[in-house]
């Protein structure tokens, strides 16, 4: 029994360190290390896999004041492959789904293993007030972005006061 609980330890360490969690925890300590502005991030509950993270709006547009939250779920091929990202908070624009995920090229086809956790998330920060709505995952904020910018407006400050109460 003891060769056997060796044997499980060991694949637990090895499980452990593979090279996606390496440089997981290399992008973790550039964050706390070199913080961009306006956004924050760490694994969450000692799972190295999935993390929590926090967009502030940028200063001086609609969304100044606004704290969006997000998850970041990780796969063993990272950063072979991008994570999967998703907006807890609510949110209303051109390229963001009603389920919080998010179209971003770097996301999917334009995505390389030089981005790290910090320039995904300044990616979305700037996506926030530089949208694309040529491809739209809410066509309804799409078309009020192009089409009546002051409404979309409106309705962009409705969801940054609504992202001081939510949980």
């Amino acid at each position: 029994m003891l060769v056997f609980q060796n044997y499980i330890d060991y694949n637990q360490v090895v499980r452990m360190s593979t090279p996606a969690r390496k440089r997981l925890m290399r992008d973790f300590r550039r964050l706390q290390q070199d913080p961009p502005a306006g956004i924050s991030g760490a694994p969450q509950d000692n799972n190295i896999m999935l993390w929590n993270a926090v967009i502030f709006g940028p200063d001086d547009t609609p969304w100044d004041g606004g704290t969006f939250k997000l998850t970041l779920q990780f796969a063993e091929d990272y950063p072979n492959k991008p994570p999967t990202v998703r907006f807890v908070s609510r949110m209303f624009h051109p390229n963001i789904y009603a389920d919080g995920s998010i179209c971003l090229d770097i996301l999917q086809n334009q995505w390389s293993p030089i981005y790290d956790v910090a320039a995904i998330l300044t990616s979305i920060q700037s996506l926030l007030c530089d949208p694309n709505p040529n491809s739209p995952a809410n066509s309804e904020a799409a078309r009020m972005f192009s089409e009546n910018k002051r409404e979309y407006n409106r309705r962009v400050r409705e969801i940054v006061e609504q992202s001081w109460t939510a949980d």
